[in-house]
């Protein structure tokens, strides 16, 4: 089966197509205009979706030679994300499937999360924890068994990414700082302490770290900004460690999947890699290129639900959040 996928959740505008594990095509653009403004700036994102999704479409059947008569499904996405950007990915997926008989199916952007690490790891299967970490989202996810989540935590506040980004933006390191605030880390001399925090049970919270780094700068201006680039990554990458350890002990978890665009982070593959090493489970990471918003994981998470459940009802809308699954009791 041949799946067209379309994401368009948040800046990045993604069209894929996927045969089974096969990525035939997966084009993302991103949308450098937000980079002036320090953030993403919805409207921005709506109207550049609009302009990119009709010729990113036609260049994937053009890099493919597979014609929309050939493709067996469309999937897009319809949360969580910006509603008016999700709401541009799937009225063209609906329009394609309306114009052109192909079935339709709407995609959790979560699911597609956990997708990507199937499609790096066609053997990987439930059980098994899955962090999901990014600029909008840090969840620790229980996949229990096929299409059946347990949300064991979330953030309070502040997704871990969007913590790193704002810290960076004061550091001058402009927007989305993340990856520059990696390769600045990787030259200092001694990090700066920075408090872990410790919220109730397996949620999250990074508001605090944030206004600890912030107070640090303002109070240590002389301090390399290397050294407190690589100790915000710690104290930020400790808290998702001390979570992932509290949950694979807690549910006997021996395999453990990181997916999002803050998973491209070594410093935090390393930190998973030592604790599995550890406490005896195996880690599963996306290829690069699956780690960050992309349509390649929305294509084989809706020909995943479209075989098990069939089409998704046209008339079905957008949402903004949502739990992928089930909360913990």
């Amino acid at each position: 089966m041949i799946t067209l996928g379309i994401d368009t959740s948040c800046d990045d505008t993604s069209i894929a197509l996927v045969s089974g594990h096969d990525i035939l095509c997966n084009l993302v653009s991103s949308h450098l205009i937000h980079s002036d403004y320090g953030g993403v700036v919805p409207e921005f994102a709506s109207r550049t979706h609009t302009r990119l999704l009709y010729p990113m479409l036609r260049l994937a059947v053009k890099t493919t030679g597979i014609p929309l008569s050939k493709i067996d499904l469309v999937a897009a996405t319809n949360g969580p994300g910006l509603l008016g950007a999700l709401l541009c990915g799937l009225a063209f997926a609906k329009g394609i499937a309306q114009g052109t008989g192909i079935s339709f199916r709407a995609v959790n952007h979560m699911e597609g999360h956990i997708m990507s690490l199937r499609l790096s790891h066609p053997s990987l299967r439930p059980p098994f924890l899955a962090l999901l970490v990014s600029g909008g989202h840090t969840e620790l996810i229980l996949a229990e068994k096929e299409f059946s989540y347990i949300e064991l935590g979330s953030t309070l506040d502040d997704a871990c990414g969007e913590a790193i980004d704002k810290v960076g933006k004061l550091m001058g390191l402009g927007y989305p700082a993340g990856p520059r605030v990696e390769k600045l880390a990787l030259k200092a001399n001694i990090p700066i302490k920075l408090p872990r925090p410790n919220p109730r049970d397996l949620e999250f919270s990074y508001s605090g770290l944030k206004t600890a780094a912030r107070n640090y700068l303002a109070a240590h201006p002389e301090t390399p900004k290397a050294d407190v680039a690589a100790g915000l990554q710690e104290a930020a990458f400790d808290h998702l460690r001390d979570r992932v350890k509290r949950a694979i002990q807690a549910y006997k978890l021996t395999k453990v999947g990181i997916a999002g665009g803050v998973a491209r982070n070594m410093t935090l593959r390393r930190k998973l890699k030592e604790l599995g090493k550890i406490t005896g489970f195996d880690l599963y990471v996306p290829r690069d290129e699956l780690c960050t918003d992309n349509a390649a994981m929305v294509a084989s998470a809706g020909a995943a639900r479209f075989t098990k459940e069939g089409a998704s009802a046209l008339d079905c809308g957008a949402f903004d959040r949502a739990p992928l699954g089930v909360r913990a009791a």
